[in-house]
């Protein structure tokens, strides 16, 4: 029989710990919201910042936003709770909306280095590669590779019976927790979520590096100030 619900055991000790922890939780997520909120008015109010780099810049922002509100307000609720339970099907959105955030902010996190490679390297071509239709394109692209990830690991996962225990060792729905609880072979499952997460990791990380590279060599072949 497949669980129903599972319960989020989250951190361990007792009521002052979990107060301390509650507090802790609300404070960095009231500052989440607050500095996110406040990039994203400004960059929309202020047409000076309308530019490719402040687009992505007010993307990240709210990827940042929804990514705490996906997980920090069930675990605010857990800790000054003796029920702990998430369904079955929140769990499966929580794992959904995380898996999906996660990788399209790391996806975003490639396309502004590339914005910046741009920016430096070719500032001559800059204005006609990131125009704004590409910017666009480019942030769509990094919500489609990130819903396609979570389609798949979520997919993956939850196809599988959890008939054993229901507890979650973590405050938060995720993979490897869940796979932990399956009644079944987990082979595929595991080779599924370590290939493409490896491949989104070794292929963004890959940009990043790259593209930073070749900015730091440009620079210090600049003669000048002015340069």
């Amino acid at each position: 029989m497949t669980c129903q619900e599972f319960l989020l055991e989250g951190f361990e000790g007792g009521l002052q710990t979990q107060a301390l922890l509650f507090a802790l939780f609300l404070a960095l997520y009231v500052v989440a919201i607050l500095g996110n909120l406040t990039m994203i008015m400004v960059i929309t109010l202020d047409a000076r910042l309308h530019s490719p780099m402040y687009f992505f810049l007010k993307n990240l922002s709210f990827l940042d936003l929804c990514y705490s509100s996906v997980i920090t307000p069930k675990a605010l609720v857990n800790f000054l709770s003796s029920s702990k339970v998430i369904t079955f099907g929140g769990c499966a959105i929580q794992l959904f909306f995380f898996s999906l955030l996660a990788t399209t902010e790391a996806f975003l996190l490639a396309v502004m280095a590339y914005d910046h490679f741009m920016a430096i390297c070719s500032p001559l071509l800059y204005p006609i590669t990131m125009r704004p239709s590409v910017c666009a394109c480019l942030v769509l692209g990094c919500y489609c590779g990130g819903c396609l990830n979570s389609i798949l690991q979520a997919s993956f996962t939850f196809s599988l019976p959890f008939c054993s225990s229901n507890h979650i060792d973590h405050f938060h729905c995720d993979v490897p927790p869940l796979l932990k609880l399956a009644c079944a072979d987990t082979t595929i499952n595991e080779l599924v979520m370590f290939g493409i997460c490896g491949f989104f990791i070794v292929g963004t990380t890959h940009v990043v590096l790259v593209s930073y590279g070749y900015i730091t060599v440009t620079i210090l072949r600049m003669r000048s100030g002015g340069g």
